[in-house]
Formats: C-alpha cells, sequence, structure tokens
C-alpha cells in the first residue's frame, strides 16, 4: 500500500482507516421537502419517481443552510434526497455506501430496494449496496431523512426549537450533514479499529472488528512504523469477527529516550499503522490508519499526558460557520480551524453539543490539539430519551475513539435533558449510568459526567462560572479553602456543583473552570454575558478573567468561552469569519500567561 494515514491531505472522510478505492458523492443531488409525509406512500424512493425532486442541492450542506443552495430555515420535518451514481461490484468485492452523519433518522434506498436504515444524527453508517445493484453501472440512490423539529426528546444540541435562532441556540440541521461516498472492499475486510497505548509495560492493545465471521487459514497483520522505521508488527489468527492484540513497541522501553515517539499538543507524533487481512497466506484486505503514542489520567488534583501533570488552556469550539452551519464550508476550514485554535495559544478545544467530522479530528491529531468528545444533548427526559442518547453515544465512543487527540468523554453538558436531577433519581441514575457506560466503553479516558455543575460522579470536577469580573473570579479560585467553599455551596450558576451522594467518589479530582467569559464585543441585538463596546474594553475584560484563572495554583485548566461569535451567540475571541477582534499575540499572551512562548 503507498497510502499513509498519517501524512494525507485532510479530504478522506474516515482517517483512521483509510483504502485506496474509494469515491465521494457529495456535490449535486436532486432534493425535495416532504411537509406532508407522503413520500413512503407514494413510494418516491422508486427510480422512476424522479418527478418528485424539483430542487437541486450541495451536499453535505443541510438545507437550512446558505451553502446548500436551497436556504429554507422553516420547519420541515421530512426531506429527500436523490441522485444517480455509475458504479459496479466485482466479483468478490463489495460496494458500500458511507454517509457521515444524517439527521436525524434516514432510510437509504439503491435501485428501489431498501439498503440501510440509521437512527442517530451524530454518527456515521454504512449500507452494503453490492447485492440490491439494477443490471448495468448506473444506479438511483435515495436519501429519506426524518428529524421532527419540535421533538425535545432526541439528542438536539444546539438546535432550536423555534423557527428562528434566539438565546443561545441556532439554525437547526435537518438530513445530510457530513460526506457520503462509496468504497469498494473485498468480501472480508476490516470495518473498525481502535488501540490503547500501555506506555509502563511499552506496548499497544489493538482491537478491530472484521465484516464477517473468518474463515479457518484467515489472520491479521497489523504493522508499525514511524521516522522510517518500523516500531512493532504482529500477524494472529482470526477466530472470530472482534480481534484483539498486543503489539510490543521495544523503542518506548528506553525511558531516556521515549519522548520523541510520544503525542502530544507539543510534539504531535503520529505512528503510520498498516491493517492486512489475509486468508490462507494471501492479503484480501489492507487499510491505513495512525495512533498516537500517548496516555491520558487523573492523580491527585491533576489531569495527566503520558504520565506527567498537564495545565488543559481549552477553548469552546461550537463547530458552527456562517453560510454553512456545523459543517465546515470547505475541507480546508478544518485544518484552518485547528491553527487558529493553536495560534490563540490553547492546547485544547471542548466541542459543544456536537461530534465534530473526522477530518477536523484528523487535523486535531496531527497537529496537536487535545479534544474534549461531547455529544449534542436532549431538552426533556423520559425513557424515550434515555434509550437515544445511551444508543448514540454508545456508536460516538466507538467511531471517535481511535483518534488520540480525543482525551477526556463529556456525555453530558449543564443537566441538559436532566434539570430537575437534584430532585429526581432517574434523572439523576441518566448521568451516573452513561458515566459507568464510558468507563465500560473506554476506560483509558476521564470521564466528566455531567459538565458545568449537579455533578454526580466522573473523574473531573467541571465546573461553569460566568463571573465577569476578574476580582471575583481570582477570590473564587485562590487556594484550596476557596475551592472547597465553591463546590460546598450552592455554585457560581446557582446550582449545587458537586451532587451530595457524589462528594466521596470526586474527593482529589481535578477542578477545571470548562466555561467561563462569554464576553460579547459587536454590534447590537447579540447574546453575552457581558457587553463591552471598543477594543479596548474587551482586551482588559478577556484578559483579567484569564489573569484571574492563570494565578490559581488549584485549577488544573480552563475553558473560554468561546472561539467565535456564532449567529446572536457574540461572544467569541473570533468574528464568525474566523478573525481574531484583538491581534493574535494578544490573545496568545492571554490565555499562556506569557508574552512570549
Amino acid at each position: 500500500m503507498t497510502l499513509r494515514a498519517t501524512t494525507h491531505d485532510g479530504t478522506h472522510p474516515r482517517p483512521t482507516m483509510m483504502r485506496e478505492d474509494w469515491t465521494l458523492l457529495d456535490g449535486a443531488w436532486g432534493f425535495a421537502h416532504d411537509d406532508d409525509a407522503v413520500g413512503l406512500a407514494e413510494r418516491w424512493f422508486e427510480p422512476a419517481r424522479d418527478e418528485h425532486f424539483d430542487r437541486e442541492i450541495t451536499v453535505p450542506f443541510v438545507p437550512e443552510s446558505e451553502a446548500s443552495g436551497i436556504h429554507d430555515t422553516a420547519f420541515h420535518p421530512v426531506v429527500w434526497y436523490r441522485r444517480t451514481i455509475t458504479a459496479s461490484a466485482a466479483a468478490g468485492t463489495r460496494l458500500l455506501l458511507h454517509l457521515g452523519a444524517v439527521d436525524h433518522e434516514a432510510h437509504v434506498w439503491v435501485d428501489g430496494h431498501l439498503a440501510g436504515h440509521h437512527v442517530g444524527g451524530q454518527t456515521a453508517f454504512t449500507c452494503d449496496l453490492t447485492d440490491l445493484l439494477a443490471e448495468g453501472t448506473e444506479h438511483v440512490l435515495v436519501v429519506r431523512a426524518h428529524d421532527d423539529p419540535h421533538d425535545v426528546e432526541l439528542p438536539r444540541g444546539k438546535q432550536d426549537w423555534r423557527e428562528e435562532p434566539h438565546g443561545i441556540w441556532y439554525h437547526r440541521s435537518t438530513g445530510i450533514w457530513r460526506s457520503v461516498w462509496l468504497e469498494t472492499v473485498a468480501e472480508q475486510h476490516v470495518t473498525g479499529f481502535h488501540w490503547d497505548f500501555d506506555m509502563p509495560r511499552a506496548r499497544v492493545d489493538v482491537t478491530l472488528r472484521l465484516a464477517r465471521r473468518p474463515e479457518p487459514g484467515t489472520t491479521v497483520r497489523i504493522a508499525f512504523a514511524g521516522e522510517e522505521q518500523s516500531l512493532g508488527a504482529v500477524e494472529v489468527a482470526a477466530h472470530d469477527p472482534r480481534v484483539q492484540t498486543t503489539i510490543d513497541v521495544p523503542a518506548v522501553r528506553n525511558t531516556q529516550d521515549r519522548d520523541r515517539l510520544l503525542w502530544s499538543p507539543e510534539h504531535p507524533h503520529l505512528v503510520d499503522v498498516t491493517l492486512q487481512v489475509l486468508v490462507d497466506g494471501e492479503v484480501v484486505d489492507e487499510a491505513a490508519s495512525y495512533l498516537g503514542l500517548r496516555t491520558t489520567g487523573i492523580d491527585r488534583g491533576r489531569f495527566l499526558l503520558n504520565g506527567e501533570p498537564y495545565f488543559v488552556r481549552s477553548v469552546l469550539e461550537q463547530g458552527y460557520w456562517p453560510t454553512s452551519q456545523l459543517t465546515a464550508p470547505t475541507l480546508a476550514a478544518y485544518k484552518e480551524e485547528v491553527e487558529l485554535i493553536k495560534e490563540l495559544g490553547f492546547t485544547a478545544a471542548r466541542i459543544h453539543q456536537k461530534v465534530e467530522d473526522p477530518r477536523f479530528l484528523f487535523w486535531a491529531d496531527r497537529l496537536g490539539l487535545l479534544i474534549w468528545g461531547e455529544t449534542a444533548n436532549a431538552y426533556s427526559y423520559s425513557p424515550r430519551a434515555v434509550a437515544a442518547i445511551t444508543a448514540e453515544w454508545t456508536e460516538i465512543v466507538e467511531q471517535v475513539r481511535a483518534h488520540p487527540s480525543v482525551v477526556t468523554w463529556v456525555p453530558m453538558n449543564e443537566s441538559w435533558g436532566v434539570r430537575d436531577l437534584a430532585d429526581h433519581a432517574p434523572q439523576k441514575d441518566l448521568t451516573i449510568a452513561l458515566t459507568a457506560i464510558t468507563r465500560a466503553l473506554d476506560p483509558s479516558r476521564p470521564v466528566v459526567a455531567n459538565d458545568g455543575y449537579e455533578i454526580t460522579g466522573g473523574d473531573i470536577l467541571a465546573l461553569h462560572d460566568y463571573t465577569t469580573d476578574a476580582a471575583t473570579l481570582e477570590r473564587r479560585y485562590a487556594d484550596d479553602t476557596a475551592v472547597q467553599d465553591v463546590l460546598e455551596g450552592r455554585g457560581p450558576q446557582g446550582r449545587r456543583p458537586v451532587d451530595d451522594a457524589a462528594q466521596h467518589v470526586t474527593e482529589g479530582a481535578p477542578v477545571m473552570l470548562t466555561e467561563f467569559g462569554g464576553i460579547a464585543y459587536a454590534a447590537e441585538n447579540t447574546w453575552g454575558y457581558a457587553t463591552v463596546t471598543t477594543p479596548e474594553e474587551f482586551e482588559a475584560k478577556v484578559g483579567g478573567l484569564f489573569a484571574a484563572l492563570n494565578a490559581s495554583p488549584v485549577l488544573a485548566g480552563h475553558c473560554y468561552t468561546q472561539l467565535t461569535d456564532t449567529l446572536q451567540e457574540a461572544n467569541g475571541l473570533a468574528d464568525a469569519d474566523r478573525r481574531p477582534k484583538l491581534d493574535a499575540a494578544t490573545i496568545r499572551a492571554f490565555v499562556t500567561g506569557r508574552a512570549e512562548w
């Protein structure tokens, strides 16, 4: 294989497992609203029923966005997409259709045959088209998406339930919002891959999944390479679709020299991974991936990266663009976003109420940016809401965990969807259960049980404090006694910081201010926790808040709200077009606490 995952150009929609035979289907598709929900009964999915698709949309931009070419922000719960593809499946191969994300429920047809059904607006899914293709090489794909704009039991994040955005909520995102692509693979192939680095033992524990139960004589070969040398390899027999193995990395055993191989924001070293499936010694599938040799953890009130205390300087990233909403306007914008965050002095980003595109995460991996992995929350509690977030979060962890940049999981934010957890045991139990499920799925990363307040467990005491007076902020986090007063009181947001039942399980956990700031500096009719009118006021206010927190000997990290202005929420360090409101060097000095770095 000539493909090297660590050096690709950031265009592949699944950078943690790439093959050479793939085709991007982004671009022009036929489109139709179905406000009366008659499309299924009228069989719009049949190839001959193209008369309903009388508009054109640019995928992967949602129809509410300007970039889509539709730009209709009204309530439209059902939308349809249609396009013709040229494709075929040779003997011994499978033709797969990958959809990066469709909000919220999707049905997919090819040549009139149902190819797949998926629920969950934040996760990718795959449809095997091979056995459903009509004769010839021209085929018709149809996608139907259903996303009730008023359904507050489903995970929706910052998507407004009103027709026009208000407060801190934004336009809805209906239907396809990440790339759609075709891939040709062998009948037996790798479908998933993740890893855990065991630094003391100088090894990597690898888990991968195969497309089907392996035949006798099937083996899996995994090889690591970096710095133009082999770092480790293994070939093991595959007896089950889930294959687990361990690869020794001898170069890590020299503890005085291993830092050159470890991944961190300051040194984002990546290791190339080659995955092969062999049947009777013949390679039938080959894919390229990568990993970063790094560990995360907590100890004695500190966040640890590679076994060492690491102060987290983070920014809240809404991942929203003016013309394209939750999808970047160009693929290059994902790299530029990571570069901007690093230029402003941050070492981390908290992706807020969404799951970012894998190509954004690739650039975080490659350029060195820690990521707090979050998801969209619901607004209401019910058994249906519990089932929805649990199922979707399980998929998210499995799909995202291969990225070394993702170092912390955040399944719940500010009691969204569980607003009454202090007085309602089932709501409290949901946050506890999500924390436990996350640990069961991935024990290698810290978990935040409920970011902001009413923390019911987890590994990090993540507080939100939008006090805009620097002196007050400095006083609250000046020492252990002051912080303890905050934790035992009603809290900066007027809600109990830590649930009474969780006091014993959070002892010794790092304390981080994972939301602060929110200073609006923009035109009228904008939203922020405080508003200033001149660049001098903005510099003084923002600089004072950072100075107050950087002076704290207790905090293990902080996260500023937010990176960019987003619609009416004009409290960004940069405007909506990613232009910093102050000189980047000035902001960097605030963030890092020093003029040079």
